[in-house]
């Protein structure tokens, strides 16, 4: 689309009615006539983008603000941008109401809908989600006359084979049985320069000293982070082609393997013995991926993720390329262009590192409080009575510390809890390094270093609020 002046300054012209329609394409998308030297051809100058804080969705946003798009942004948690956009927060699964979703089509020409959960959690439905959330967006769509739709949908969504695909499956059914200039995007495994999910995984198996071989995975054909995006942006065109379902996959095949080599040798890593998981292995990490699902984490590594491996990524890109003349990049080639930096190497190391410091850290706090209301009571109390306390005193104090350690243990493993259990882990280590000097000040030279122990506590507290966010 040609421009004399950016979306946003056309879109504000035409608002305070300082420019003249020409002809309507579709709604807000017009054809204006200012002058001799002005003319523009018309186009999508506002887009809703559901899911604006994912892997796809922030990129696209970021990608949309650079050519000069009004992005409005639909998250269940916004987060600041470096580019202008507008927020609501909105949790998808349960925005069933088509009237939850008018006020954020105000002034949008189209809609992204990036919104997308794996598995079904206490947090979580895949239901809510794929199917119940978007419908009431969808209907939203049509009574306000938002028609151009972007829905993204997932490989292999047709097999219906986890809760996960078959609800991307009716979320596609939902918006073709609506008078919507819709298309469907079903992309495989996204691999770009920003990582979240399946592609962080990816990264953080390709650090490790040796290449775990996980069983009973199929093929799969990546697909770059790039030209996810640039489909999206050609379907906001006026004149790309609507009503079709369009497989995203990248021209080669490859093992799950294969593609964490790939990625092993773009972190300069050295060839690596490869270890294939025995199932009961590998099932025994795809539960404890369940389980700290179940605690508001979200690990790539689950039983859903398990059954759709199964079944691989792989498709037919044919229509794709035909309708959007885009040429699929390999990843190899991708990353060869771009090599990794010391901070993508540090990621990889660190990201598998992640659930270890927040499950021992939890446990920590947790297992103290414990031993100092079991088989350490006498010796906690005998530290407090040391300090000049009473007897009484002495059990309050030891019972309180405990029940405060496995409280913050409790919220350090709970995900919509974490950041406060780590804050007032933080505190509270201050604390016990302030009232242990005062009562018993010969701890700080006990061979044992119960005092010097606190602060390599403290910085382990600190670096585990620096890597609690995902995106």
């Amino acid at each position: 689309m040609r421009r004399d002046l950016e979306p946003s300054a056309i879109f504000t012209a035409y608002r305070n009615g300082l420019l003249e329609p020409d002809c309507a394409v579709g709604r807000g998308a017009v054809r204006f006539c200012a002058s001799d030297a002005f003319q523009d051809e018309g186009g999508f100058l506002r887009i809703l983008i559901v899911g604006a804080t994912g892997l796809i969705g922030s990129t696209l946003a970021a990608r949309l603000a650079a050519e000069g798009y009004e992005i409005a942004g639909v998250a269940r948690r916004p987060t600041p941008t470096f580019h202008p956009m507008t927020w609501a927060s909105i949790d998808v699964a349960q925005a069933t109401d088509p009237g939850a979703w008018a006020p954020c089509l105000n002034d949008v020409d189209a809609v992204v809908n990036c919104a997308g959960t794996l598995q079904d959690t206490p947090s979580d439905s895949t239901e809510g989600v794929h199917v119940l959330g978007i419908a009431a967006l969808y209907e939203a769509c049509s009574r306000a006359g938002v028609r151009r739709v972007i829905h993204f949908s997932a490989i292999g969504a047709e097999r219906s084979a986890t809760a996960f695909s078959s609800s991307k499956l009716r979320g596609e059914q939902e918006l073709q049985a609506r008078d919507l200039q819709w298309t469907v995007l079903r992309p495989s495994v996204v691999i770009g320069r920003s990582a979240y999910g399946g592609s962080a995984l990816i990264r953080g198996l390709a650090a490790l000293p040796v290449l775990p071989v996980m069983p009973d995975t199929a093929e799969i054909q990546p697909i770059h982070l790039d030209d996810v995006v640039e489909t999206v942006v050609k379907l906001l065109r006026p004149d790309a082609p609507s009503c079709q379902v369009l497989e995203l996959v990248g021209p080669n095949r490859c093992g799950f393997d294969d593609l964490v080599g790939m990625f092993r040798r773009w972190l300069r890593r050295p060839a690596a013995y490869s270890l294939r998981l025995p199932q009961w292995a590998a099932g025994a990490l795809y539960r404890a991926g369940d389980a700290a699902a179940a605690l508001g984490w979200k690990p790539p590594i689950r039983t859903t993720a398990q059954s759709e491996m199964r079944f691989g990524a792989t498709g037919d890109a044919s229509a794709w390329q035909r309708a959007m003349s885009i040429a699929a990049r390999p990843i190899e080639q991708e990353l060869a262009r771009e090599p990794a930096s010391v901070q993508e190497r540090w990621f990889a190391r660190m990201y598998l590192l992640k659930p270890l410091i927040f499950g021992v850290f939890g446990a920590f706090w947790i297992v103290t409080g414990l031993i100092s209301l079991g088989p350490g009571w006498e010796i906690g109390a005998g530290y407090v009575r040391e300090g000049g306390l009473g007897p009484t005193m002495a059990a309050a104090a030891t019972v309180a510390g405990a029940l405060a350690d496995i409280v913050i243990g409790a919220a350090i493993l709970y995900r919509p809890t974490a950041r406060y259990g780590l804050y007032a882990a933080f505190l509270i280590s201050i604390a016990y390094a302030v009232i242990g000097t005062i009562l018993v000040p010969r701890l700080w030279i006990d061979p044992l270093g119960p005092m010097l122990k606190i602060w390599p506590i403290i910085v382990l507290n600190l670096a585990a609020l620096a890597i609690l966010d995902d995106r």
